[in-house]
């Protein structure tokens, strides 16, 4: 495991920069803000809840790839039982955690008060690349722990683990992302990886398009349980982001660390939401 973490920085800071440049040269929507202090404000949230995670980490091997380092060295979980080939299980780890990111993302939407801590994520007016990390430090700290859980039980090898979470990172930057391919080459990556296009969708201010999309690296689950949504109702360019409750101005950072705690349940947003179409 000795520089896992320096490669998965490497990636994603690569991979950030990369977008922002992207989104700089090539933009698919107006900006409501501009992109210093949006920038600026999402990382630090970004850091803000990863510092959380190397504070649990040092209570324990609960980080995922360590969880794994430990777990497979010592044959156990689900892929120990069945002696898997290295090839085979890592595939399998990335695709069996990619479905629990999903299942999981579903699952914030649903239960209000989990609901209550994604909402930071959604409560961001634009859509560009530090969308995609801008999470609530509570729902990363959860998030953590049930990856890790997750791993444990399969027995994953840590490659399949580092693999996957270097492209779950890249991949959520690139589809929160402020631009957009080609119409034709939209259809076509879309058959492997979430494009922005596609996940632009789902932070929509409408319930139904929000409640729609929710692969961030792999968009067969959405297509295999019926979330699959093609286009939004209004358009990409005319489209709203966010959600009808916050949609005045940019919430500061305290604003955003203190939202789960202060701020009312998801049937305010429904009603408003059903008020507005």
């Amino acid at each position: 495991m000795t520089g896992a973490g320096e490669l998965r920085l490497t990636v994603f800071v690569a991979v950030y920069l990369t977008m922002a440049l992207v989104e700089q040269i090539w933009p698919r929507r107006q900006r409501r803000e501009s992109a210093l202090p949006h920038h600026m404000r999402n990382v630090v949230l970004s850091a803000t809840g990863s510092l959380l995670a190397g504070l649990m980490a040092l209570a324990g091997p609960i980080v995922p790839a360590l969880v794994a380092w430990r777990v497979s060295g010592q044959g156990g979980g689900l892929f120990g039982v069945l002696e898997l080939p290295f090839v085979p299980a890592v595939a399998l780890t990335v695709i069996a955690l990619d479905a629990l990111v999903w299942a999981q993302h579903v699952v914030f939407h649903k239960v209000p008060l989990l609901w209550r801590l994604h909402k930071v994520h959604h409560t961001d007016i634009d859509f560009d690349a530090s969308t995609g990390i801008r999470f609530h430090p509570i729902e990363i700290g959860l998030s953590l722990l049930i990856k890790s859980a997750a791993v444990w039980l399969l027995g994953a090898p840590p490659e399949g683990v580092l693999l996957f979470e270097m492209l779950l990172n890249a991949t959520a930057l690139f589809n929160h992302a402020n631009f957009a391919l080609p119409e034709r080459a939209d259809r076509l990556v879309r058959l492997l990886i979430v494009t922005p296009d596609m996940h632009r969708v789902h932070h929509s201010v409408y319930r139904d398009e929000t409640d729609s999309n929710y692969g961030f690296n792999l968009p067969w689950w959405d297509r295999l349980f019926g979330t699959y949504r093609a286009q939004p109702r209004d358009g990409h360019d005319a489209m709203t982001i966010g959600v009808p409750t916050h949609q005045q101005r940019p919430l500061a950072l305290s604003e955003l660390l203190m939202l789960p705690f202060v701020d009312d349940d998801r049937s305010a947003d429904s009603r408003q939401t059903r008020a507005e179409q």
